[in-house]
């Protein structure tokens, strides 16, 4: 099996699973888990950073969480995306989506989503067989 780089998220989050679906479509090689599905220990991501924020672990096992792991699946994937990623990675800038991520992560069960992830069935969830 070939081993790839993999984004974890909220499943339990209508936002959170939307923007999963969304990241999906992006033209990298990756995988996306709820959490509640992961081997949070073979990630060596605890639940409690799983619960606050998305992580992102890459083949060497180094883990970024909030919007630098956003920028770090952005930056494995074809331009004019992974030029997104690492301009979200830009000092400034960095600080800048970090203080949006944090709003989003605050008030995501507010913001517009679908129905849970965990309420779907497993082949349509996001990142299933991908």
């Amino acid at each position: 099996m070939e081993r790839l780089p993999v984004l974890v998220y909220d499943g339990d989050c209508g936002f959170c699973t939307r923007s999963a679906r969304l990241a999906e479509r992006l033209p990298g090689r990756f995988r996306l888990t709820a959490w509640q599905e992961a081997d949070l220990a073979a990630l060596r991501i605890t639940e409690d950073r799983a619960r606050h924020e998305v992580v992102w672990v890459d083949v060497d096992g180094r883990r970024s969480g909030g919007a630098a792991a956003v920028a770090d699946l952005l930056k494995t994937c074809r331009s004019p995306w992974s030029l997104l990623g690492h301009a979200l990675s830009a000092p400034v800038v960095r600080l800048i989506a970090e203080l949006v991520y944090r709003w989003v992560a605050a008030n995501r069960y507010r913001l517009p989503g679908s129905t849970p992830a965990c309420r779907l069935p497993r082949q349509e969830r996001p990142g299933f067989g991908r």
